[in-house]
């Protein structure tokens, strides 16, 4: 019986992998509010009344109310903007039902409009939805947003904070170093606050499985708390992802990284544990015969155990490793493991991102009328004159003044004062002219700020890389697909001298042919000389 296949055009991918030309009735959407205020929305179309609003569910915020269904069907990137919302009896005290008896906390019943769906209130003053006609909206002035497609990029800044998440910066430059890519088996081990999950996900994805016999790129996720477990559960299968993506609540220091017995066949490894060090036995590709803790109190695994060894790695592939530690001690401890276990090339990283904002100045410094407290120079020329005339003064001011008394100092003084005061309507029009611009926001100088706050937690990633193991198959199958001389079973077997004198024979060799090319060259020459 031929094995069942399943179209893929029946699958609904996950958003985060194609979320298609604009949004759709229950899937996932990022409210951008300003730059560095996102909200994670999950659109949904209620038809008639829900929590008090006649338009439906609707998203409340400092820049005005927003109905989902002003958000249905439009292309990623619109801007949206606020509408004017009925809340109807939201806010109301709860109706008094048939049987209730009257008290204080209670009131009579409010006649209904006609045309105007019924509605009933819970205890909690939350609004049952009431099937009804949709109604239009009318555009408020309070302000608007913009709807983008979820990645996890936006995920990541918008996510609920169960965990430190591993922000932007760390987990590309992680999947990076651990070679994840399209067809990748990622183990992740402490999925946390599910930010990794999805920037991983998306790196190994190559397809959903079709159950084809094809292998498909796939991250198997443990996390250990058992509350965390069940939210990032939910946020997987309503994210689309839980084919590509297989949560399982386990303690990996103690059960290890096998599902149902079996090995996932992995080739990169993420560790965000307080002590990696303690999952690293469960690592390997054979038993560990040494005590890679020592006294450190990390259990191992003991020799003689009947089950056979069944290793959760790739055993055809090298295997690469991260682990996301935020002290040093925990850093010193894991290479000790790692060096114990047979991994090579470890390495320690630590990543410090910083973003730079560059923007033009609202005051231009070529009008002074709008220059407000702004004292510095627009150019180097205006601040040679501004030197020159505090010279010019420093001068004026050192030489000695004539006595003058009564009508002849107040002239003097008058006179003074015109000669400082600078005639700004003159000033003003010969800038507007300099500038060639009557808009004075368009003119200003452009200046490059840090952001203020760094959204990432400082941690060190360890990098290791175990290779894979060489036996006799692999060597036998080395020689069929890349076959050497007779007589070498190794490529480069020659010792240097051997070597060295094989190329002296080349050499010699490529001289004779020159002077064979030349002793024939100077024969055809004088073949052509004619005789006398």
């Amino acid at each position: 019986m031929a094995p069942t296949t399943r179209s893929l055009a029946q699958k609904p991918v996950s958003p985060f992998l194609d979320p298609g030309p604009s949004t759709k009735v229950n899937s996932l959407a990022i409210l951008q509010l300003s730059r560095d205020n996102l909200l994670p929305v999950y659109l949904t179309d209620a038809a008639g009344e829900h929590d008090g609003y006649a338009e439906g569910v609707v998203v409340n915020t400092r820049y005005g109310s927003f109905p989902h269904s002003t958000m249905m069907n439009v292309p990623w990137g619109s801007q949206i903007r606020a509408s004017k919302v009925d809340t109807g009896s939201r806010g109301r005290k709860r109706k008094r039902l048939a049987g209730d008896e009257a008290g204080p906390d209670t009131e009579d019943a409010t006649p209904v409009e006609t045309g105007t769906p019924a509605e009933t209130t819970t205890a909690n003053d939350q609004t049952e939805p009431v099937n009804g006609p949709k109604k239009t909206h009318e555009a408020a002035s309070s302000g608007f947003i913009h709807i983008l497609p979820p990645t996890p990029e936006l995920w990541t800044l918008s996510l609920p904070h169960r965990t430190q998440v591993v922000y932007t910066p760390d987990y590309s430059y992680i999947l990076h170093r651990i070679r994840a890519r399209p067809g990748t088996v990622l183990i992740e081990a402490g999925a946390g606050s599910g930010s990794f999950s999805h920037a991983s996900v998306r790196a190994v994805y190559n397809g959903y499985p079709n159950y084809d016999g094809k292998k498909k790129g796939k991250v198997f996720s443990y996390e250990f708390h058992e509350e965390r477990y069940h939210k990032m559960k939910k946020e997987i299968q309503t994210h689309g992802l839980e084919e590509l993506v297989q949560l399982t609540h386990r303690d990996v220091y103690n059960g290890g990284f096998l599902i149902d017995g079996k090995s996932p066949g992995a080739s990169a490894i993420f560790l965000d544990l307080p002590s990696p060090w303690e999952a690293l036995p469960h690592l390997s590709r054979r038993r560990p015969t040494v005590d890679v803790t020592g006294k450190n109190g990390v259990k191992t695994v003991e020799e003689g155990e009947e089950k056979p060894w069944v290793s959760p790695l790739n055993p055809k592939k090298n295997a690469y490793l991260c682990t996301f530690s935020p002290c040093i001690e925990q850093v010193t401890r894991t290479c000790s493991a790692l060096r114990r276990l047979g991994w090579v090339d470890i390495d320690v990283v630590e990543i410090a991102n910083r973003k730079l904002h560059t923007a033009r100045d609202r005051v231009s410094l070529h009008l002074k009328e709008v220059r407000g407290v702004n004292k510095s120079a627009k150019d180097v020329d205006e601040a040679l004159e501004r030197l020159r005339q505090i010279e010019d003064k420093m001068r004026a001011n050192s030489r000695p003044r004539p006595q003058a008394v009564g009508a002849d100092q107040d002239a003097m003084d008058d006179e003074e004062d015109d000669a400082e005061e600078p005639n700004d309507e003159k000033d003003i029009a010969a800038a507007e002219t300099e500038s060639g611009s009557d808009r004075p926001w368009a003119d200003g100088r452009l200046v490059t700020r840090g952001e203020p706050e760094i959204k990432t937690h400082t941690s060190y990633l360890v990098f290791a890389i175990l290779p894979r193991e060489w036996t006799e198959e692999d060597e036998a199958a080395a020689l069929a697909k890349y076959p050497v001389k007779e007589g070498e079973r190794v490529v480069g077997a020659l010792d240097k001298e051997a070597r060295k004198k094989e190329r002296r024979e080349q050499l010699q060799q490529q001289k004779q042919s020159n002077r064979k090319a030349r002793r024939n060259e100077k024969i055809e020459k004088m073949a052509q000389v004619p005789e006398a």
